[in-house]
């Protein structure tokens, strides 16, 4: 999720599209806090892990 979320941030940013970065920071931004739940040890969403 992080990495869909960076790809599409750059290709946002480089083509212009406004709702490729917005889509981009959004997954960047869930995918990032999904990942620090994860390595706390804590369950996400009834599953010890989102994967």
């Amino acid at each position: 999720m992080i990495i869909i979320g960076a790809i599409l941030l750059i290709l946002g940013l480089l083509l212009g599209i406004q709702i490729l970065w917005i889509v981009g920071a959004v997954l960047l931004v869930v995918g990032a806090v999904l990942w620090i739940l994860g390595s706390t040890g804590r369950k996400v969403g009834g599953r010890a892990h989102y994967y």
